[in-house]
């Protein structure tokens, strides 16, 4: 029996923890009556691409990324269209692809699925000819992902920082969006497209995503004040963002967005400087995974105490919003009847 080849690309600098025990963890765990292994580490940003296209090119089976979602992300793109599957031991801050997978944030279960050996044929999208597994967008997102590049410091606390320091004196945009169905006008805090369900750290920017239905799904967040911000981070860990009356959300496989200026877009947290206009696309089954066996979907989904929590926060913005409406005619309803006694 031929063993499969496995390139480990360890990123020595992602994430939070340390990476000193991962050898020994691998040479301990790793199923070796079944595959052969080495470990590689990365020396600089876009050292892992180079690696990955490497190991494509020797007819390596699998290429585990060690490390967070920029590091699956340069592994990801070099593995597109090849017959070299993409693993992950996620080591970052976020694990968004890996969370969104159900895999373990355990390393030790994380070598066993990498023994299981299941691959699945998934989609991945494309953001202005960059590639991207999990998300990319515009708006707050990009800018606070460029803030949390600038910032040095990795991890939810730095990240959660940054949210707080600029989310309430961000600038929504004007985007006009064009799909198969025409063209549309929004004022958005944020444009979205997933192909994964989360950014990481369990922020799920749209629960209901799918990585094998060759469809996007587009976010639109439209500007919310101070009164809405507590609302909209329950939801977004909760997993009920898409039920909430400022998200705006449908699929598709091809948009085209057009901005007023240039600015910030990420792909997979990672910022770049882009024009004012922007293509998104999906590629269906472009990739090779590995996949968790016993992953359930349910996992994903809101628990009942989660969805009881959301709709209170839901009718209570109903209620807020029929308030602010009702409150508005009496005060047309008194101007009008005040410019009538003055006549």
């Amino acid at each position: 029996m031929n063993k499969k080849k496995i390139v480990f690309i360890l990123n020595p600098i992602s994430g939070t923890i340390c990476k000193a025990g991962i050898p020994n963890l691998i040479e301990e765990r790793l199923d070796k009556e079944q595959f052969d292994y080495h470990i590689a580490e990365t020396q600089y940003a876009g050292h892992a691409t180079i690696l990955a296209q490497e190991a494509v090119k020797e007819g390596v089976d699998i290429v585990i990324a060690v490390g967070g979602d920029g590091t699956v992300n340069e592994v990801g793109r070099a593995l597109i269209n090849s017959n070299t599957a993409l693993g992950i031991l996620p080591c970052g801050s976020g694990n968004g692809l890996a969370r969104h997978l159900d895999l373990p944030m355990n390393l030790k279960k994380c070598v066993d699925i990498i023994n299981s050996y299941d691959v699945k044929k998934l989609d991945y999208g494309i953001i202005n000819e960059h590639p991207f597994f999990c998300t990319c967008g515009m708006g707050f997102d990009a800018f606070i992902s460029m803030k949390f590049a600038e910032a040095g410091k990795r991890g939810p606390i730095t990240y959660m920082q940054k949210i707080l320091e600029e989310g309430l004196s961000y600038k929504p945009e004007t985007y006009e969006i064009e799909d198969e169905d025409g063209t549309h006008r929004y004022k958005a805090f944020l444009v979205s497209a997933a192909n994964a369900s989360q950014y990481g750290n369990n922020a799920y920017i749209a629960p209901q995503a799918s990585m094998s239905d060759g469809l996007l799904d587009i976010i639109i967040m439209e500007p919310f004040d101070i009164i809405d911000a507590p609302q909209v981070a329950i939801e977004l860990f909760n997993k009920t963002l898409d039920k909430n009356l400022k998200i705006k959300t449908f699929r598709t496989k091809h948009i085209h967005i057009h901005r007023k200026k240039e600015g910030v877009i990420h792909f997979d947290g990672d910022p770049i400087t882009s024009g004012v206009d922007v293509d998104i696309s999906i590629v269906p089954k472009g990739i090779n995974i590995i996949v968790n066996p016993k992953s359930k979907k349910d996992n994903r989904q809101p628990n009942i105490l989660q969805t009881a929590f959301s709709e209170i926060f839901y009718n209570f913005d109903l209620m807020r919003q029929d308030f602010t409406k009702q409150s508005r005619k009496v005060q047309a309803i008194n101007k009008n009847l005040l410019r009538k006694l003055n006549m």
